[in-house]
């Protein structure tokens, strides 16, 4: 059976003491592409729009880092113990080269696997992300502050704030997001627990606290990268794609029009070919 991001069924592999939970499908053979996922997110997280799309020319595998939802530990207090436990993820699977996207926190995490292990990683897609020390990334920015300190209704609504701008196109796509968000609807992770959260703010607040030349260590990642963003972030301010373009050794830059911090689902078809001709260059 040919599975697909409705379908996967979640399986579980054990590295570093933890039980990861996982879901793998697409095309098998070739180098699979990792998904990391974003704060407090799950597998059920992404867009299958996306996912699906990558999955019709390439092996897709999403998973829970430790102590996210169906994944067994606690999650760490430093972005650099989350990038360790993810190459263990990696390596237990028995891979030996991957490329490696990651989502807002997930792309902090993808960072330090390729600084971890260089000679595992192929390429690197970082979207709505930014580096050590970025503008506006010591503590969750206003605009993100209010955000998730507000109440919705349905509570998954909060990704219409999160993701999108407040333009009636940017809000008419985040609708048609949470159609495909919602489809899965077996099998679906578990929310996390209440102690995610604090522990991921903690690790973000260490890794965008300011310091002394932070973006020497961009240099150490020489692989070629894609980092993608709207050009109205509010979460990840969209600046600090720039810099991580400008910094990193080899990496193209590609800003969406009227979108913020999620703006592969608002264009996810042309995220996907974007993305993949980078992969098959």
């Amino acid at each position: 059976m040919i599975h697909t991001h409705q379908t996967a069924p979640t399986q579980f592999v054990e590295a570093n003491g933890i039980r990861f939970a996982y879901r793998r499908f697409g095309k098998s053979g070739g180098v699979p592409l990792i998904f990391n996922m974003h704060f407090t997110g799950t597998m059920d997280h992404w867009d299958p729009a996306v996912t699906d799309g990558f999955a019709k020319n390439r092996e897709v595998i999403l998973f829970n880092n430790a102590g996210v939802s169906s994944s067994s530990g606690e999650v760490p207090t430093t972005v650099e113990k989350m990038g360790a436990n993810a190459v263990a993820f990696i390596k237990a699977l028995g891979l030996t080269k991957v490329d490696v996207l990651g989502f807002s926190i997930g792309g902090f995490v993808v960072q330090e696997i390729a600084l971890e292990a260089p000679d595992l990683v192929r390429r690197l897609v970082l979207v709505g992300t930014g580096p050590r020390g970025g503008e506006g990334m010591a503590s969750r920015t206003p605009e993100a502050q209010q955000i998730f300190g507000a109440t919705y209704d349905p509570p998954d609504e909060i990704w219409l704030s999160v993701h999108f701008t407040q333009s009636s196109a940017s809000q008419a796509a985040g609708r048609e997001f949470l159609k495909r968000f919602r489809r899965r609807t077996e099998d679906r992770d578990p929310a996390v627990n209440e102690k995610v959260a604090p522990a991921q703010i903690e690790a973000i607040g260490k890794w965008g606290a300011p310091q002394l030349k932070p973006f020497e260590y961009l240099k150490l990642i020489p692989q070629p990268a894609l980092v993608v963003n709207g050009g109205k972030d509010v979460i990840v301010y969209s600046v600090n794609s720039f810099i991580l373009q400008q910094n990193l050794p080899n990496a193209h830059l590609i800003l969406y029009p009227d979108a913020s911090h999620g703006s592969q689902y608002q264009y996810p078809e042309l995220f996907v070919r974007h993305v993949r001709m980078f992969l098959d260059a």
